[in-house]
């Protein structure tokens, strides 16, 4: 701990003796775990699904319910940390959380199981956002500050790797705690219990509180931006998937409406006095184009998970576990830029360090895009008959380099923007700052699977008919030819997202190097709780 601060820990004005490396541990293990768990049960789903009989189209919803509740509620979860204490928001938010992971793993049908993985994003709603605002007001400008986003900043973007590894292994299990016997799929959701409800006892003891203002929540301002930020969630959701698609009529209702609602919900801000989400968040032009970069670059990475981890699978024929090991130099890559970047940031202006992190993101993705296996209709057939149509794909050569590049790029782009994201806030904003940062990265996170897996759809759709009439003309049963001929234009498909992706990451560095405009000795200096400081 003793590299987090320079100080082991510090006074507040009150008196109140603070352990900074402490509170960063309390604060990490919580982003973590919300984030984790967006993935963790994914591996999970097949044992769920036969456990509970929840038929293949509903176990989406055990996806989709947490990003909905999570997404949807991020910024009057924030906007809850500024006005009653982000600490107890905090708290509040992880005991809601541990709470809904116990009802989770002791679930014994499908509503309940559903309902517990709604509380768990309005858990994780509450503890998200409070704890970034927790980093900035808890920890002083520069490089302590500096270290702990890096921390923060390795763990949301590990989270989704680490998740899929923990999946693998606690589907594997069948005992909680060594002391009573449970299906391995529940242990992916008890796990959360003791971590969750230990960060919270421990936080009073290790974090300060922050004033409350109690009183001024914008009551039509959180109904319309929750419910408007709810419709685009699963409106883009729901674009993605392939049964349902853009021109699905609950599809296009979702989003008008979400549309509709945020419309009135922007309308509703610039009216009322205590808005939910002031305008002046977004005045700074730094600021504003931290919180665009930071919605097109997770949109980018998530799809890559998505399209990789299917791939590794179902063409490479990885097991689940062996899958989500696979994914393990992307947690690995992700700490080291994001210590590095920590410390360049003292140095360098961040502009520079998120620029070239972007530019790296976008090259792995293209490397990504140059994935090959056998297209013909013999070969693919062939390939399929001996083992895996993925044989042809090395690891090391045409994956790994590329894991390693987009994570180390990763690092280096999330450090810098979160912190010129919270740049020269308001003490009273920092809740809510951090809210409009996390939505940014849940509803980009949607926005890019959505478009990327129509563009998938869409470039595997000739090569799918082609080999699906080509093994119907074999004689193969219908089932088989779909499955075949599925498998066959995967590839074409997660390529072109691939090279779509490193489109969008490139659209994200050029706003980086136009428009991020802050210097790295203001971001040593200016913060929430100080004045800004004039450079030069």
């Amino acid at each position: 701990m003793t590299d987090v601060t320079s100080a082991d820990a510090i006074h507040t004005a009150s008196g109140k003796k603070l352990h900074l490396g402490w509170a960063l541990v309390l604060i990490s293990i919580a982003q973590l775990m919300v984030v984790l768990d967006a993935s963790i049960a994914n591996i999970a789903l097949p044992y769920i699904g036969d456990d509970l009989n929840i038929s293949s189209a509903n176990l989406t919803w055990i996806v989709t319910g947490y990003a909905l509740a999570f997404g949807g509620l991020l910024l009057l979860g924030g906007r809850l940390g500024d006005l009653y204490g982000r600490r107890k928001v905090f708290m509040i938010g992880l005991s809601v959380f541990a709470i809904a992971s116990l009802f989770g793993g002791l679930a014994q049908n499908e509503a309940m199981l559903l309902a517990s993985r709604g509380l768990q994003g309005l858990g994780a709603a509450l503890a998200s956002p409070a704890a970034l605002a927790l980093i900035t007001t808890t920890f002083p400008a520069g490089p302590a500050r500096n270290r702990a986003f890096a921390v923060y900043a390795a763990m949301s973007g590990a989270g989704a790797a680490v998740g899929l590894i923990l999946g693998g292994w606690l589907t594997g299990t069948n005992s909680f705690l060594g002391l009573v016997d449970l299906d391995g799929w529940r242990m992916t959701f008890l796990i959360n219990v003791p971590i969750g409800l230990f960060a919270a006892l421990m936080a009073p003891r290790f974090l300060n509180e922050s004033e409350s203002h109690p009183g001024e929540l914008d009551i039509p301002g959180a109904i319309t931006g929750t419910f408007g930020l709810l419709g685009l969630v699963y409106g883009f959701s729901r674009a993605g998937e392939a049964a349902h698609g853009w021109d699905d009529p609950w599809t296009i209702a979702s989003l008008a409406a979400g549309v509709v609602l945020l419309a009135a919900f922007a309308f509703i801000e610039s009216r009322v006095k205590h808005p939910l989400l002031p305008v002046r968040v977004f005045a700074n032009r730094t600021r504003a184009t931290s919180f665009l970069v930071m919605m097109v670059v997770p949109a980018a990475m998530f799809a890559m998970f998505y399209f990789l981890s299917l791939f590794i699978q179902l063409v490479m024929g990885y097991s689940p576990l062996h899958a989500g090991f696979a994914f393990l130099p992307f947690s690995v890559g992700i700490v080291i830029g994001a210590g590095v970047s920590s410390n360049l940031v003292n140095r360098i202006d961040a502009r520079f360090i998120a620029g070239i992190g972007t530019l790296m993101a976008a090259v792995a993705l293209v490397g990504f895009s140059r994935i090959s296996v056998p297209d013909s209709p013999n070969a693919v057939a062939a390939a399929i008959k001996s083992g895996a149509l993925g044989d042809s794909v090395n690891y090391w050569s045409a994956i790994f380099p590329f894991i390693v590049l987009m994570s180390v790029g990763m690092g280096a782009v999330f450090v810098p923007l979160t912190l010129t994201a919270v740049h020269h806030l308001r003490a009273e904003d920092s809740g809510i700052g951090s809210g409009v940062l996390n939505t940014m990265q849940q509803v980009g996170g949607a926005l890019g699977l959505a478009i990327l897996s129509t563009v998938a759809l869409s470039a595997a759709s000739d090569k799918k008919s082609e080999l699906a009439g080509a093994f119907a003309q074999q004689g193969l049963p219908p089932e088989q030819v779909g499955q075949l001929a599925y498998l066959g234009s995967f590839t074409n498909g997660a390529t072109a997202a691939f090279l779509v992706g490193a489109g969008l990451i490139t659209l994200g560095s050029l706003a980086t190097w136009l428009f991020l405009n802050v210097k790295h000795q203001e971001l040593a200096t200016d913060g929430p709780e100080a004045a800004p400081v004039h450079v030069g």
